[in-house]
């Protein structure tokens, strides 16, 4: 008796060992950078403002306990990417992956994005590390861990923010920060070094509404 309930404690051992990953999953590598439609209340400003569906962005670290993102949000974190995938508008994904990079480099940049784990979100969009923002992290993980700088910094009053006038005062006050500069999940899709995976939208490179 005691032999079969080792048997069985051994099999359920086995059973416990994370599936084999399927689809999408299968094809994941860590350093991805995944983008998605956020649910957010300021993700219809970001959309508006960049005539792109694409509001948030994040790095996937593939582990032999699953898969999770890493993203910054309040605070920033690190979620299981089922969870991450679920959370964007219709389960659309756009995943990229950088050309020519080392596995090594790439957890390097995974590695730097990590070092801001539980720092505040940057609602101001600010370029300092005391908080980030999710495009932010990304191009500052890859730029500091593997020294390539993806997507194009772009000023605030250089981005299509008529009609964002409240929101934008909501935010900043009075004296809305025009000359700042940011990077943005469209951008950051926009670079040619970043090499399509997978996508959900109408098309790979420019996607639409």
């Amino acid at each position: 008796m005691r032999w079969l309930v080792l048997w069985g404690v051994w099999l359920w051992g086995l059973g416990a060992v994370a599936a084999p990953r399927e689809g999408l999953e299968a094809n994941l590598m860590t350093g991805d950078v995944v983008l998605h439609t956020s649910r957010s209340r300021q993700s219809k400003a970001i959309q508006a403002a960049t005539h792109s569906p694409l509001s948030h962005v994040g790095l996937v670290e593939v582990t032999k306990q699953g898969i999770f993102v890493v993203e910054a949000v309040q605070p920033v974190q690190r979620v299981p990417f089922a969870k991450w995938k679920a959370r964007g508008v219709k389960g659309h994904i756009l995943v990229l992956r950088p050309k020519g990079l080392t596995v090594e480099q790439r957890q390097r940049a995974l590695d730097a994005a990590k070092a801001h784990l539980g720092k505040p979100y940057d609602w101001l969009f600010g370029w300092g590390d005391e908080a980030m923002y999710c495009s932010e992290l990304v191009r500052k993980a890859y730029a500091r861990g593997a020294g390539v700088e993806y997507g194009t910094l772009e000023k605030l009053g250089s981005l299509d923010v008529a009609g964002l006038e409240q929101q934008m005062r909501q935010r900043y006050g009075t004296q809305v920060p025009l000359e700042q500069e940011l990077i943005t999940p469209a951008s950051l899709a926009r670079d040619s070094r970043l090499m399509v995976i997978h996508s959900d939208f109408p098309s790979e490179r420019d996607p639409g509404p």
